[in-house]
């Protein structure tokens, strides 16, 4: 027991030293050694360079995977497989969870009038609100009210309220995902319904489907052979209000989009994020989602992956779910939103121990495997916190203090003409953003002027100084707190859809 605290402080410790060790090494190396800095950065921006153009080509290709496969009729598929190991569309249910704190109508009724409006039939269909004690009576109130108004939708419509205070818990979405799904095991054990002919959705409040998802999922599920060692993971989108959104706020959104695009392509680096689905009976199995961690949604892949000794993976559905950008009517309260989300997404480093300290007691699963995904684990944190200051402000270091007799060396010499070639495929790569975001748009609401989408164009300017500050800062402070064991705590981003036009 005492070598095991040993271990997990040392793993929660080495994501957060080795990106300390590179924002404050390599600015002191610049003064004392210039050249040493000079010829990592000369290595890193070509590394870095080829990285942007492999994952800009990723994102093309996933593009183009989701503009064909949208237009599937996804349910007329499925009604054409017929049985396949014991499962068709007729006996399988999807089951639609949604963890709610203080979400109002505004936001959750969205989200069921999407289900009703899905492609597939409702009478497969069991929807949950799982609300929080601690968030008083009218969140309790409104997922009653709610109920009463849809039950007669859906094969059922489930309510339950998570009580406070549970030993063992912390406050975190993972623990009210647990409680519903538990009251869910005893409504589907109730009707005699097999658990693995129950996919689970996990949605947050504001999770819009699009009309094929359910068909698609079904779909994958019942022709995979491993369905039940398979988590489903859509594209999520932030289109609910994203007209109404900062600029700043829009960018960072849609660069979380493109990102999920591209670990799309990626199947050995595919992890879970946000919303997504699983067979019921590998969520009873696992012991559902873990009750003291905030990153629920990956955690729950490597639950998985550890208990099935790594052979477990994720299937990527090219079909969107569409979420809230996290903004406010005034530009800083919007940067304080999307920095405290950012941190808790990069919060995901706890999975860094959380893994590790698996792979030590797991045996089975292959050395190889254990050491390539814990460099993706480590690799992806790490890139997240420096690579946009290395590449913003320290990449002109050595040249400053370099001096002459430096610029005058090849290396000295060639460094400008390396950081401009990285600018210039860094442009492509905007301009191709750019044009993928204005395609993903949803079509403008009539209180929106049209010289909006002028604005939605020009908005990718803001991109470098995003990522040089709120993409990176909110990864090192993560990191940090993990490092300095000062753990966080599950802060719910306020959403409503009551946000006036930006100027």
């Amino acid at each position: 027991m005492k070598n095991d605290r040993f271990y997990k402080r040392l793993f929660e410790i080495i994501p957060g030293l080795l990106t300390w060790a590179t924002l404050i090494g390599l600015p002191v190396l610049a003064v004392i050694k210039p050249l040493w800095v000079a010829i990592f950065v000369i290595v890193f921006d070509l590394y870095w360079a080829v990285r942007v153009g492999y994952l800009t080509t990723l994102m093309l290709f996933a593009y183009r995977k989701l503009e064909r496969e949208k237009k599937i009729d996804w349910f007329s598929r499925c009604r054409t497989i017929g049985t396949v190991g014991g499962l068709d569309w007729t006996n399988t249910y999807h089951a639609i969870l949604f963890p709610a704190y203080k979400e109002g109508h505004d936001v959750i009724v969205p989200s069921i009038e999407a289900l009703i409006h899905a492609n597939y039939p409702k009478d497969k269909m069991i929807v949950m609100i799982s609300v929080e004690e601690r968030a008083g009576e009218k969140p309790w109130d409104d997922a009653c009210a709610l109920r009463d108004k849809y039950k007669k939708e859906f094969f059922e419509f489930l309510v339950t309220r998570h009580p406070d205070g549970i030993k063992g818990e912390v406050k975190a979405k993972g623990a009210n995902a647990t409680w519903g799904a538990k009251i869910l095991k005893d409504f589907v054990d109730l009707k005699g319904i097999d658990h693995e002919r129950v996919i689970i959705s996990c949605f947050d409040a504001d999770t819009c489907a699009e009309k094929e998802y359910f068909g698609c999922l079904a779909y994958h599920y019942i022709t995979n052979p491993r369905r039940t060692h398979s988590s489903y993971q859509p594209i999520p989108v932030y289109n609910n209000n994203i007209w109404h959104a900062r600029s700043i706020a829009r960018v960072l959104e849609i660069g979380s989009t493109f990102m999920q695009m591209i670990e799309t392509m990626r199947l050995e680096k595919f992890v879970t994020f946000s919303s997504h689905s699983m067979s019921f009976k590998t969520l009873v199995d696992v012991g559902y989602w873990p009750l003291d961690m905030i990153s629920d949604d990956s955690v729950i892949y490597w639950k998985c992956f550890l208990y099935f000794n790594g052979d477990y993976s994720v299937i990527p559905m090219y079909v969107t779910v569409s979420m809230d950008v996290a903004t406010s009517p005034k530009i800083l309260p919007t940067i304080v939103k999307q920095y405290k989300q950012k941190r808790r997404w990069a919060w995901g480093v706890e999975n860094f121990p959380y893994v590790m300290m698996g792979f030590m007691e797991n045996d089975r699963i292959p050395l190889l495997k254990k050491v390539r995904r814990a460099f993706n684990i480590l690799e992806s944190h790490y890139t997240w916190a420096v690579w946009a200051i290395i590449i913003t402000f320290i990449a002109p270091l050595p040249i400053i203090f370099g001096g002459g007799i430096f610029r005058q060396t090849a290396i000295g010499y060639n460094l400008p003409s390396i950081a401009a070639a990285l600018f210039r495929i860094t442009i492509i790569t905007l301009f191709i953003c750019m044009i993928i975001s204005i395609k993903l748009l949803p079509p403008r609401p009539k209180d929106v002027k049209p010289s909006k989408r002028l604005v939605m164009t020009t908005q990718w300017l803001l991109a470098p100084f995003v990522a040089a500050t709120i993409g990176s800062i909110p990864a090192i402070d993560a990191q940090t707190r993990l490092m300095l064991g000062k753990y966080m705590h599950f802060q719910v981003t306020e959403k409503s859809r009551h946000v006036p036009v930006p100027k």
